[in-house]
């Protein structure tokens, strides 16, 4: 569905680390990843990480969330973002989300911070989808919360022509297979804050102290992102461009193709952002076109084609029944997202061809 899109350059990148010998987590490529992911971000720090779930961990452990604190997270989103607020035996208050945008509502937002006083609020640009970050960012610094921006899913996404993941107090990225851009495992934590990126690489490598011998006053995590992994990273930033470029060309032609046929919505650009599409999704109304996304899947696995429904949710997953779940009135978008949602092949590498077979299969069955 959305495959390593991979070339020489970043082959030839990890061949001249490999015959660098920097095998060990550190090493001069994954400074240079850094150095060049900062420069692609604005100028923030960044700190490269094993993973994106990793990235979000550490974000609760030096913004100094802890036990019994609630940080607030969209319900629609993949499980790491909120399994992380359990690492640290926080309280998840989920909050539902808007049906165009699957972003969740400011005034859902303001509703749940007034009666839950939180200490964080993940946001979670979905699928590339980008929040209103200066009415966020206000409303934050109103209340005294820690913004965590989860942009896992939306490097080079834009808000107001800034790039993505830069928003937050912290924010973060995953570079897992499937993403924009990959070192085949990985993610990074930035923060303008340079304290907080000095102390995610502190955390990082088990908290050793600046001795000699190996010493140890607080607890670490192994959570550095290797030299050699870097060097992918490398290579694969400087194509990530050409890959948001050809997403969005995948998204259009769907988009030309399909949107016409009633009972099928896409998830809408907002008009303040730049939308990566990471992933094609979209909606489908199975009381107007007589088939359900399910059906799609089906058809479409046949032919040995992967299709995937969107996130469940998280107050619908068994892991968090007891959580607090806030929405407007008695519609659960969250939920019907879920339950009409499909995600489409949308990787960089999709051929024009490809695409065809999948958009000829999907018309069949409304033919």
């Amino acid at each position: 569905m959305s495959p390593p899109d991979m070339s020489e350059i970043e082959k030839q990148s990890l061949i001249k680390a490999f015959d660098s010998n920097w095998i060990a987590p550190m090493g001069p490529c994954l400074d240079d990843f850094e150095q060049k992911m900062s420069e692609y971000l604005g100028g923030v720090s960044t700190c490269s990480l094993s993973s994106g779930t990793a990235a979000l961990h550490l974000a609760l452990r030096i913004l100094g969330i802890k036990e019994g604190d609630k940080v607030l997270c969209p319900s629609l989103t993949f499980a790491a973002t909120a399994n992380v607020i359990l690492y640290e035996k926080a309280i998840p208050v989920f909050l539902d989300v808007d049906i165009n945008y699957w972003i969740s509502d400011i005034n859902l937002i303001e509703e749940a911070i007034k009666r839950y006083k939180p200490r964080a609020f993940i946001t979670v640009d979905i699928y590339g989808q980008s929040y209103n970050y200066d009415q966020i960012i206000d409303l934050c610094q109103k209340h005294n919360i820690f913004l965590i921006e989860d942009s896992a899913e939306a490097l080079g996404s834009e808000y107001n022509n800034k790039k993505l993941g830069s928003f937050g107090d912290i924010g973060i990225l995953s570079f897992n297979g499937n993403k924009m851009m990959t070192t085949g495992g990985g993610g990074m934590l930035v923060s303008e804050n340079k304290d907080f990126v000095r102390k995610a690489k502190f955390l990082s490598t088990q908290a050793r102290e600046l001795e000699l011998h190996y010493e140890h006053k607080e607890l670490g995590f192994n959570y550095r992102l290797s030299n050699l992994l870097a060097a992918i990273g490398i290579g694969q930033l400087r194509r990530l461009e050409d890959f948001i470029r050809k997403r969005r060309r995948i998204f259009k032609k769907y988009y030309e193709s399909l949107s016409q046929i009633e009972g099928f919505d896409f998830m809408s650009e907002t008009s303040f952002s730049k939308c990566n599409r990471w992933l094609t999704t979209l909606t489908i109304d199975e009381f107007k076109t007589g088939f359900n996304k399910n059906k799609v899947i089906e058809l479409l696995d046949k032919e040995n084609i992967e299709s995937r429904p969107v996130w469940k949710p998280m107050h619908l997953q068994p892991l968090h029944t007891s959580s607090d779940y806030i929405k407007k009135g008695h519609e659960d978008v969250s939920k019907k997202l879920f339950e009409r949602g499909i995600c489409l092949p949308s990787g960089s590498n999709l051929l024009d061809k490809e695409q065809d077979l999948i958009i000829d299969i999907i018309k069949s069955l409304v033919r």
